[in-house]
């Protein structure tokens, strides 16, 4: 996995747990991901770093703005083609697994085309 995508991966795992839980540590985000606490923990230093984390004395982590701009971003991209994969056809396990690599590296031009084209054609069957 690319550094990049395993960040996103990674930011994107704690906005959806901060959503569930009443704070995120990084053996939740282990649990949830199926990793070993010492990944995690040197994911987090690394996020840390770039500042789209923060962790309290505690061990509760918080994405920054920047951090949850980025997650929100990769986690729209997630469930709109999670949805899309689903309505042609493919298995929702499989279209999850799929959009997980897409969410990465489509483009913003092509995922804003995409996104249009689906609105498009859900007004014209209606």
């Amino acid at each position: 996995m690319k550094s990049n995508e395993s960040s996103e991966d990674y930011l994107e795992t704690i906005l959806i747990l901060s959503e569930k839980l009443p704070v995120v540590r990084s053996v939740d985000i282990a649990s949830e991901l199926g990793f070993k606490k010492s990944s995690v923990s040197v994911a987090m230093k690394n996020l840390r770093e770039k500042e789209q984390i923060n962790v309290t004395k505690e061990g509760y982590i918080y994405l920054t703005d920047e951090g949850k701009k980025i997650a929100e971003m990769i986690y729209e991209r997630h469930k709109f083609l999670t949805k899309w994969l689903v309505a042609l056809g493919v298995d929702e396990e499989i279209a999850s697994e799929d959009a997980c690599r897409i969410e990465h590296v489509i483009s913003k031009e092509s995922f804003a085309a995409l996104k249009e084209n689906v609105k498009n054609c859900s007004n014209h069957s209606m």
